[in-house]
C-alpha cells in the first residue's frame, strides 16, 4: 500500500506539472488584464510601469518559467487586484465552498440512498415510480433556475430563510470558520446546499436503485433468503453492504465536483467560496488567482481519488488481494 501511496504521489506532480502548462497557456493567452486593472487616463509612462509591475512585459516562456519557481515554494503569484498571494486568497475562500460541499453531500447521501434503496425494492410502487420521477427532475432541472426559484419560494414568498450570504461564522477548533454552529448561519446555509444536493441526490437514488435491483437477482441473495433469514438482514447485510462500493466510489468522486463546480450555487446565493472568487477573478482578469483556483481544485481532485481508492480497497479484499500479487 505504501508502495502504491508513493506511485501515485509521482504520478500526481506530474498531473500537476501538466496541468499547470495547459492552465498557465490558456488563462494568460485569452484576454489583457491591462485594458481592465490600468485606467485610461493613464500617460504611456505609467501604463508601461503599470505593465512591468505585473509582470506582464516577459514573454509567455519566461513568465511561465518564473511561475514554476514560485510553485515549488508554494508561491503561485500575487493578485492583480488585491494585491496579496493568490493562493492566500483561494485558501481563504476554501473553508465556505468545503462547507457547502459537506453539507450538500450529507443532504444526497442521507436522503438518496434511503431513497434508492427504497424504490429498487419497490420498484412498481406508486411511491417507488413517485422517487424516480423526482429524480429525473433532479437530473433535468437547471441549477441556477432551481436556485432562483428557492429563492423566490421560500426567501421572498414565505420569508423562512435568507436569501444571500453566509450569515455569522464561528471558529471551529479555534482555526476553521463554518456557519453551520450557529441557527443564524445554518439558515443561510440550508437553501445553497439543498440547491446544491439536487443533482447529486437524483445521482445516487438512480445508482442505488439500479444497484439493488441487480443484487436481488444474484445467487447470494436467493441462498439467504431459502435459509429463512429475515428481509431486513437480507437488505442489511446482502444487499447494501454488496452496493456500496460503487457508492462510496461515485460519492468520493462527486463530492469533488461539487466543490469544483459550485460556482452556479455560489454565485447565485452570493456564498463567499471559491467559486465566487473565481467569478469576479474572472471579470477581472485576475490570473494568478485563476491559476491557483484550478491547481488547486486540482490537487483536491487527486486527494479524492486516492482516498477513494484507499476506501475502496478496505472494503473489498479482492482489491487488497490482488494488489498483493
Amino acid at each position: 500500500m505504501l508502495v502504491e501511496i508513493i506511485r501515485r504521489g509521482l504520478s500526481s506532480v506530474v498531473v500537476l506539472f501538466a496541468m499547470s502548462l495547459f492552465v498557465f497557456a490558456g488563462v494568460y493567452a485569452i484576454g489583457n488584464p491591462v485594458d481592465i486593472l490600468i485606467s485610461p487616463q493613464a500617460d504611456p509612462i505609467e501604463r508601461e510601469q503599470a505593465i512591468a509591475a505585473l509582470g506582464l512585459d516577459k514573454p509567455l516562456p519566461e513568465q511561465y518559467a518564473g511561475f514554476l519557481r514560485g510553485a515549488m515554494t508554494g508561491d503561485l503569484g500575487k493578485s492583480f487586484v488585491h494585491g496579496t498571494p493568490a493562493l492566500a486568497l483561494v485558501v481563504e475562500r476554501m473553508p465556505a465552498t468545503l462547507e457547502l460541499a459537506v453539507a450538500a453531500m450529507l443532504i444526497a447521501v442521507t436522503l438518496g440512498i434511503p431513497l434508492g434503496l427504497y424504490a429498487g425494492l419497490r420498484p412498481h410502487g406508486i411511491a417507488g415510480r413517485t422517487i424516480m420521477a423526482g429524480s429525473i427532475l433532479g437530473f433535468s432541472l437547471p441549477t441556477f433556475w432551481v436556485g432562483l426559484m428557492l429563492i423566490v419560494v421560500f426567501s421572498v414568498m414565505l420569508g423562512w430563510l435568507p436569501a444571500s450570504g453566509r450569515g455569522p461564522v464561528t471558529l471551529l477548533f479555534g482555526v476553521l470558520p463554518v456557519s453551520f454552529l450557529s441557527l443564524a448561519g445554518l439558515a443561510h446555509l440550508i437553501l445553497p446546499a439543498t440547491n446544491l444536493a439536487l443533482f447529486k441526490l437524483a445521482l445516487l437514488i438512480r445508482l442505488t436503485r439500479a444497484g439493488t435491483r441487480e443484487a436481488l437477482t444474484q445467487d447470494y441473495v436467493k441462498y439467504a433468503r431459502a435459509k429463512g433469514l429475515k428481509p431486513a438482514r437480507i437488505i442489511g447485510v446482502h444487499v447494501l453492504s454488496n452496493i456500496m462500493l460503487p457508492i462510496v466510489t461515485v460519492t468520493g468522486l462527486e463530492f469533488g465536483s461539487v466543490m469544483a463546480f459550485a460556482i452556479v450555487t455560489e454565485s447565485v446565493f452570493a456564498w463567499p467560496g471559491m467559486g465566487k472568487l473565481l467569478i469576479d477573478s474572472i471579470n477581472l482578469l485576475d490570473r494568478p488567482v485563476i491559476v491557483a483556483y484550478l491547481l488547486v481544485i486540482v490537487a483536491i481532485f487527486i486527494g479524492i481519488n486516492l482516498a477513494v481508492d484507499l476506501v475502496y480497497a478496505a472494503l473489498d479484499p479482492r482489491v487488497r488481494v490482488a494488489e498483493a500479487a
